[in-house]
């Protein structure tokens, strides 16, 4: 089992900065562990991972450039640094754990969930 817990979320103009921070406990080793972000009345979409074996990062493409996802392993924490924010970001922010970091049914382990508002 592995708990994951997000913080971080909130209310930010256009052009402003987020870090968002997940705390995961339990086995997560093997896993894919990153951020996947939803909108009422949209899919949820794979915005940024990676595997905790090798290292390998995924960005959308949405994001890149924008987006940076790391990781302190003495803290257990992951961390999504947000800048350059626009509009079409708002969403709420889930942290996931699984096989992998680009789709929703593939994982196994989901947060409760960070609210990311932007405002033009």
């Amino acid at each position: 089992y592995v708990r994951l817990v997000e913080s971080g979320g909130g209310s930010v103009q256009a052009g402003g900065s987020l870090r968002l921070s997940c705390v995961l406990s339990g086995s997560y080793g093997g896993y894919c562990i990153g951020w996947f972000r939803q909108d009422p009345g949209k899919e949820r979409e794979a915005v940024a991972g990676v595997y905790t074996v090798g290292g390998s990062m995924y960005y959308a493409d949405s994001v890149k450039g924008r987006f940076t996802i790391s990781r302190d392993n003495a803290k257990g924490t992951m961390y999504l640094q947000m800048n350059n924010l626009k509009p079409e970001d708002t969403a709420m922010y889930y942290c996931s754990a699984g096989p992998s970091c680009q789709t929703p049914v593939l994982v196994s382990y989901w947060g409760q969930g960070t609210q990311v508002t932007v405002s033009s």
